[in-house]
């Protein structure tokens, strides 16, 4: 069974709606959560994720709201923090971390904590990394590879043939391998090809974002999208 992960902005519009949205996920069949945490300083968040961000942190979003928030789904769905909070994750039932401005050799003093702790850092492998540097990061990786569909920022569309890396990555690893960024229902089953998983976030956030819906409605679309991309990859 391929993997469906969900990206979705923590606090947006608030965090009540994030707990609905998380669990409703869930039963729409999301394997994993990812919990965005609104930075005014974006790294490869494109416009879509990016505005998200900032409305939340203009309605009051702290960290105590992520925290707060993980309690109430982390013992519920398999969930991943964009941001390292090793005791915090232990007490929510969290299971590890996506850190896209951790650079692999940079992240190497945090992972005996993280391993003590029960939980994995996410490692990014992209199509410009060499041989050797895939190697590198295959080697150690927990949980999941996250390999990133194209060098650029989220949700632009952009493409890029992925078997050859994806060939690359198996020599070296039994680890899964998720594809991420410009992942929806136009794209997934091509973005499957090869891999064990997708991982969805801006189609998701761009219903976050329509001031058209309601919230029951919001819920609603994020859902259904969930479910269909989760047949499509699966078919």
């Amino acid at each position: 069974m391929k993997k469906l992960v969900a990206y979705i902005t923590t606090g947006f519009p608030d965090k009540y709606f994030t707990v609905d949205l998380a669990l409703t996920l869930r039963d729409a069949g999301v394997d994993t959560l990812e919990l965005g945490i609104p930075f005014s300083d974006p790294v490869a968040d494109g416009p879509v994720i990016e505005r998200a961000n900032l409305l939340a942190l203009q309605q009051g979003f702290k960290l105590k709201d992520l925290f707060e928030i993980s309690h109430e789904i982390g013992p519920m769905i398999d969930t991943l923090w964009m941001g390292r909070f090793i005791a915090e994750a232990q007490s929510a039932q969290i299971h590890g971390f996506i850190i896209p401005d951790l650079p692999h050799e940079e992240a190497e003093p945090y992972r005996p904590m993280m391993e003590e702790a029960g939980l994995a850092l996410i490692d990014f492998i992209a199509p410009t990394d060499t041989p050797e540097r895939i190697s590198m990061i295959a080697r150690g990786a927990r949980k999941f590879l996250y390999l990133v569909a194209y060098a650029g920022i989220t949700g632009s569309g952009q493409t890029e043939e992925l078997s050859p890396i994806i060939e690359t990555i198996r020599t070296h690893t039994d680890t899964p391998v998720y594809v991420g960024f410009g992942v929806n229902e136009q794209t997934a089953r091509a973005k499957i090809r090869g891999a064990d998983g997708v991982i969805v976030g801006s189609a998701f956030v761009k219903v976050l974002l329509d001031d058209r819906l309601n919230p029951t409605h919001k819920i609603a679309k994020i859902a259904e999208m969930a479910s269909r991309i989760k047949d499509m990859i699966n078919t």
